[in-house]
């Protein structure tokens, strides 16, 4: 990797209770604690947020969530604002996350409103951005990640810029074992930065993270992260373990 300080996130989805999420952070937060040179947000089930917080608030773990509704408030049952998520001292949140556009069914259009409106209530916006398998077979990955991130970023303002991250998650690898080879992986990060380039200025396509997601395991780990364009890793099944989150993190820092 380059100068640019990692970033890895734990998504943990809809898994853990409240016990097993709570020594589940702690795990974490002991093996953060032992890498300063990297940044590492975790993304519990919203009804532990605050009991994780109470394990995490005086350590370098940062907090985050895996989805929101882009209005102040109002009538808009099951959904949680963002000043909720400021009362528990959320610092970022995950937009566009594959299964939030294809489980779930996240237009472009949704996804766009919200990662303007998390970025002007000042929270880390992570933009997951990533093609399926049938995409991948017909050739579109760039097609479809680029578009991805052209309308999840459009009119986001150059000074906006520095709160955000994309995750580059190819849909056919997440949770299934496969992984994208580094070559491909590096592939399509640089091809985002590129866009970057276009879409803004060097300056931000230089400083901006990338993330990898997509079966990210401590056996790829470092391997993926020796890749130029390639700043860390949101990880799903592997960050529900503690000792392979942490072995995760230690790749990358």
């Amino acid at each position: 990797m380059t100068e640019r300080r990692p970033i890895i996130g734990g998504n943990w989805k809809m898994h853990t209770d409240l016990e097993t999420g709570m020594a589940l952070a702690s795990q974490v937060a002991d093996a953060a604690s032992t890498f300063e040179s990297c940044d590492v947000v975790i993304y519990p089930p919203f009804p532990y947020l605050q009991a994780i917080d109470s394990v995490i608030s005086t350590t370098p773990l940062a907090l985050g969530v895996q989805n929101f509704w882009p209005e102040i408030s109002g009538a808009f049952t099951g959904e949680v604002s963002c000043q909720m998520l400021k009362d528990l001292l959320v610092r970022s949140i995950l937009v566009g996350h594959s299964e939030r556009r294809h489980v779930l069914h996240e237009t472009d259009d949704l996804i766009t409103k919200k990662v303007k409106f998390a970025l002007a209530e000042e929270f880390q916006v992570v933009l997951c951005v990533g093609e399926t398998l049938s995409q991948r077979e017909a050739g579109k990955t760039l097609e479809v990640v680029l578009g991805q991130v052209r309308s999840g970023l459009d009119s986001v303002k150059t000074e906006a810029m520095e709160q955000v991250v994309i995750a580059y998650e190819p849909v056919w690898a997440i949770g299934t074992g496969k992984t994208a080879t580094p070559k491909d992986a590096q592939s399509v990060h640089k091809s985002v930065r590129e866009e970057l380039v276009s879409m803004y200025d060097e300056r931000v396509a230089t400083s901006i993270r990338i993330q990898y997601g997509g079966s990210v395991k401590p056996e790829n780990a470092k391997e993926l992260f020796a890749c130029p364009d390639i700043d860390g890793a949101l990880v799903g099944g592997a960050s529900l373990l503690g000792e392979s989150f942490a072995a995760i993190i230690g790749a990358a820092c």
